[in-house]
């Protein structure tokens, strides 16, 4: 606590030689907090994040679900956001509406809470791929819960602070495109090499996770060099 408090007299001497006047404690934590501030504002940031996701995936996401301003989302989720209320499923496109994935946002840790209300949006929905978006850390039990569930269905596990950024808009991350089955089997043929040749990256990257990439697929990074223009790398 000692420490928060130095943070906020550092903030607030900050503010002052900026702006020329004094900022009180509970003037500036009233901003960092308040109804515009950062915490309010977690669940409309996250949620964006997830709809240019899933686009960025091939699914039927429209620009307005994704430009969705502060003011609109407010009308609709209402000013103090209810997590379970923003779940919503979304079908891949050009493809059968029997291909889609849930989505669903969540607050509670314990294991069989979540489960019973996962499993029951699963089986209502009839999709074979979902994401769970937990604002708490998931517990030991919940993880182990989840692992069974699996079998049955694609399961994917986001923290929230995971998605207050898109990780792929960063300056420094090059584009990624993931390949289709034919694009890396051309790849492999033109080259003629072996799927083990390939340089491998973790399930467990960022940039894997928010493509939803599986175990033997392909990516394409274009990175682009102010002396050699755009370069590819598979």
């Amino acid at each position: 606590m000692k420490g928060f408090n130095q943070l906020i007299r550092a903030v607030c001497l900050a503010f002052s030689v900026l702006f020329g006047h004094s900022f009180s404690r509970t003037h500036s934590v009233g901003n960092l907090v308040g109804e515009d501030g950062f915490i309010r504002r977690r669940p409309f940031k996250i949620r964006k994040t997830v709809m240019k996701m899933l686009k960025d995936r091939n699914y039927l996401v429209e620009d307005s679900e994704i430009n969705m301003s502060k003011e609109e989302f407010k009308a609709k989720y209402g000013e103090n956001v209810v997590r379970e209320d923003l779940k919503f499923n979304k079908a891949k496109r050009n493809d059968s509406s029997s291909d889609q994935i849930y989505v669903l946002f969540y607050a509670e840790k314990n294991a069989s809470m979540i489960m019973k209300t996962f499993v029951n949006c699963i089986n209502s929905n009839n999709v074979s791929r979902a994401i769970l978006v937990s604002q708490q850390q998931i517990t030991r039990n919940a993880w182990k819960c989840m692992d069974l569930l699996s079998a049955n269905c694609q399961l994917e596990v986001f923290q929230e602070d995971e998605l207050l950024v898109n990780v792929t808009k960063h300056v420094l991350v090059p584009k990624y495109q993931v390949l289709t089955d034919e694009e890396k089997k051309t790849l492999l043929e033109r080259y003629t090499m072996k799927e083990t040749q390939l340089p491998c990256i973790q399930v467990t990257d960022p940039i894997a996770r928010y493509y939803g990439m599986k175990r033997g697929q392909a990516v394409k990074i274009i990175r682009h060099s102010e002396t050699a223009g755009a370069i590819c790398y598979l």
